[in-house]
């Protein structure tokens, strides 16, 4: 398909810049593409059970948002250091990491950098490494001289949250957006952009699902920087998925099937746990335990196996987030509900309001 259908314009002040106070005030659109002339109503958050039903089964994405912003200085024999930063996006062993460096043009296999440095000093010492490998886009691996969690306590200790870009562009990264910028039920770090879908949930809003007898259930996804990424290609078919880890356990599967089997629906919160999900699926809808590395690119015409219900954010234009909404409520639904959100205030991207999708018919 081509990608200025999934464009639309946006005003500047539609970006929220942090997110609402309480998480569950925020506005929720739900968009129901087979409901005719009612496909668009307007709610809170907190209204979320009123949609779902006794049986159905909520999928969230508990992955953990670690401070993968690392900015450092590029050593290499014979040429004096320069300032270079790098972005975490996806773990390829113990010791190496795939990054997005700026400037990219200017960095070579075999430099030498070392972040933290001045005033950001790692506790352990420095922490250095070295380019192994040069990709496209600015895209670097790189293998650092500490491993494991070693590795990991260094990152903690010199890295900041990588904001998008498109806050971080207004405003630099504080304090507040370390908590902000995290669920309340991530635990398996990895994550270098939150599931912003998820940042709406609280404490009171998980009891009154408990006690409508709504389950939930856990599955991990690692967001990585390429979901920031745009769209360059001017054809859906020419774009390159950027791979993110992920995994379904077979307990998790288990129970996800059993809610199919009588009836009940899977509604995901976020993309991130829907791809997930549909890369777990068979044909036949049912969920298998799996992991891996995830490069599913989901599209109008996709055919969806396994999720009935979508929670999500409102999404950049000509972004692949936006070609997903579009494959699960139907294009035009979309850029309908995509007006009237513009239209009537809400406040899009990740600290903004969320919608919920119907899968259409």
């Amino acid at each position: 398909m081509r990608v200025d259908l999934f464009d639309f314009d946006l005003p500047e002040e539609r970006i929220a810049l942090r997110p609402a106070e309480p998480r569950d005030s925020a506005r929720l659109l739900v968009v129901d593409p087979n409901n005719g002339s009612h496909a668009l109503s307007d709610y809170q958050i907190r209204d979320l059970p009123s949609f779902l039903r006794p049986g159905d089964a909520v999928v969230f994405n508990d992955t953990k948002v670690i401070p993968a912003q690392l900015e450092g200085i590029r050593h290499r024999e014979g040429a004096p250091g320069q300032q270079v930063s790098a972005t975490l996006h996806m773990r390829a062993a113990p010791d190496r990491w795939k990054a997005f460096a700026k400037p990219g043009k200017r960095i070579k296999i075999g430099d030498r950098i070392q972040f933290g440095h001045g005033e950001n000093v790692c506790a352990l010492g420095s922490l250095d490494a070295t380019v192994e490998e040069k990709g496209e886009g600015g895209e670097i691996t790189l293998r650092f001289d500490l491993s494991g969690p070693a590795l990991d306590e260094a990152i903690a200790s010199v890295g900041h949250i990588p904001l998008p870009p498109y806050i971080a562009a207004k405003r630099p990264e504080d304090e507040r957006d370390r908590a902000d910028y995290q669920t309340i039920y991530a635990r398996e770090e990895g994550a270098v952009a939150a599931p912003t879908a998820g940042l709406h949930f609280t404490p009171s809003l998980f009891a009154a699902l408990d006690a409508m007898g709504v389950e939930r259930h856990f599955v991990t996804l690692h967001v990585g920087a390429g979901t920031f990424l745009p769209v360059k290609a001017d054809d859906t078919d020419d774009h390159k998925m950027h791979f993110e880890i992920g995994y379904v356990d077979a307990a998790t599967a288990e129970k996800l099937n059993a809610v199919k089997a009588r009836g009940g629906r899977i509604v995901c919160v976020g993309t991130t746990s829907l791809r997930l999900i549909e890369s777990a699926a068979a044909n036949d809808g049912t969920i298998q335990p799996w992991q891996g590395a995830t490069g599913i690119f989901i599209t109008p015409g996709y055919r969806f196996k396994a999720v009935d219900m979508l929670m999500t954010n409102f999404h950049l234009p000509r972004s692949t987030l936006f070609m997903l909404v579009s494959a699960f409520a139907g294009l035009d639904t979309m850029r309908a509900a995509y007006t009237h959100a513009i239209e009537t205030g809400y406040r899009f991207y990740s600290y903004g309001d969320g919608s919920l999708l119907h899968r259409k018919d």
